[in-house]
């Protein structure tokens, strides 16, 4: 027999099915409400409503687990690599070996980008923020792809997965080279997909470039554990305007645009950016600790704990053996991060931080892995979309194939009540 909550208004009582999920999550359906009450929910940043159901990704913020699909993101970062997750969380299941090989080639059939692109990119000053330029690249990508994507025609799908996947990762690098003053460099089709983002980042015409093998099992991780993270700010976005039948590159853009902010994919470059703070003020990390458990103190420690997980990050404690590795094989001697590594230390054993599960979350260890690249601070926010870019894509996917309406939230409306226009007085 199925559950039923009632809500009883005025008066009146009113019967909503209860439905749950496959990891028995639960949820009130009030997609009738208003059309039975008349009355809404009122629940700002959707904290207790659900917008979809997803068979994507799930996450349990209480108990630190992430899983893609129904695989735990551990399993998945040590097994597997970036486009094999990126597979499994478009198209629902793991690819055989040689569906992968074939995945893989089909992505590099549209690597290259039209040279149009260049005059888009060339009207960017070097100081704009290559967020802003990523989302500008993106958006234009519809006007050299102008034909809607048939989200139910499985080609049509295909083909605008893996013209998505090469595109992006080639602009996205084009933003860091743009803002160097260097020529910009094209996919190379010999090489993988990883190794194609350092080549297109860090290689120069004036001689040969090799990755360190190191660096591109870390980078390989850390794109795997942004990959989907359930309906978060940029994918919310995703979806909502995907909902109108906006085009694939279009919604993707909008979701580089939320993904901008502090309060979502700039996290990794606030850490950086607290920590240049300390160093500037003397590099006393143990006075900063001290700061961030002042409750009168308004500094913030970044990169610890994490608003979902209420537990440690999952994706820390995978990250924090590559961040480790990195920098033991390039023997950075940097003294922001040695910051880094002593509030590290520190938070893990502070009865302070320990007791309130103030972690070191991905965002504090990603950070650390990038500046040991010679990433700049405001490329991060880019990296993070690169990894994230196969989840935007499975979401939009999802909800097109789920025919689900076009996004329409309500409000409450606060203003002046009818007035009556007043008569101008000359």
């Amino acid at each position: 027999m199925s559950k039923i909550a009632t809500l009883e208004i005025e008066g009146k009582t009113f019967e909503f099915p209860v439905i749950q999920g496959s990891e028995n999550e639960v949820a009130v359906d009030i997609s009738k409400l208003r059309d039975i009450s008349g009355v809404i929910t009122l629940d700002p940043g959707y904290k207790n409503s659900g917008a979809c159901k997803s068979e994507i990704t799930f996450l349990d913020g209480e108990l630190g687990i992430l899983r893609y699909r129904g695989y735990s993101i551990e399993e998945l970062a040590e097994k597997s690599h970036f486009l094999e997750v990126s597979y499994l969380i478009i198209f629902g299941e793991l690819p055989s070996a040689e569906r992968l090989v074939q995945f893989e080639n089909d992505i590099r059939k549209f690597t290259l980008v039209s040279e149009e692109m260049k005059i888009i990119l060339d009207g960017f000053p070097r100081t704009a923020h290559p967020m802003g330029v990523l989302s500008a690249l993106t958006s234009a990508l519809t006007a050299f792809n102008p034909k809607s994507v048939n989200a139910e025609n499985e080609k049509e799908m295909y083909d605008a997965v893996c013209k998505t996947m090469a595109k992006f990762l080639v602009i996205a690098t084009w933003t860091y080279r743009k803002s160097m003053g260097y020529p910009l460099n094209y996919y190379d089709n010999t090489i993988g997909y990883v190794e194609n983002f350092m080549d297109l980042m860090f290689k120069l015409p004036t001689g040969p470039y090799a990755a360190n093998p190191v660096v591109i099992d870390a980078l390989d991780k850390l794109f795997i554990l942004h990959a989907d993270h359930e309906q978060n700010c940029s994918t919310s976005t995703v979806r909502m305007v995907g909902s109108s039948h906006a085009g694939l590159f279009a919604s993707i853009s909008a979701g580089v645009s939320a993904l901008w902010g502090p309060l979502h994919g700039g996290a990794n470059q606030a850490v950086l950016e607290m920590l240049e703070e300390i160093h500037k003020s003397g590099g006393d990390a143990d006075k900063y600790m001290a700061k961030a458990k002042d409750k009168n103190d308004p500094f913030r420690l970044m990169g610890f704990g994490h608003r979902v997980y209420k537990n440690f990050d999952p994706r820390a404690r995978i990250i924090k053996k590559a961040a480790d590795e990195v920098l033991n094989t390039l023997g950075v001697d940097d003294p922001i991060l040695a910051i880094a590594k002593k509030l590290e230390e520190a938070a893990l054993v502070d009865e302070y931080f320990v007791s309130r599960k103030l972690y070191p979350n991905v965002d504090f260890y990603s950070g650390i892995i990038y500046r040991a690249l010679g990433i700049p601070t405001d490329m991060f926010t880019v990296m993070f979309a690169i990894g994230r870019l196969p989840g935007w894509i499975a979401q939009w996917k999802e909800m097109r194939e789920n025919k689900e309406p076009i996004g329409r939230p309500r409000q409450i409306y606060t203003g002046h009540p009818l007035r009556e226009y007043p008569k101008i007085v000359s």
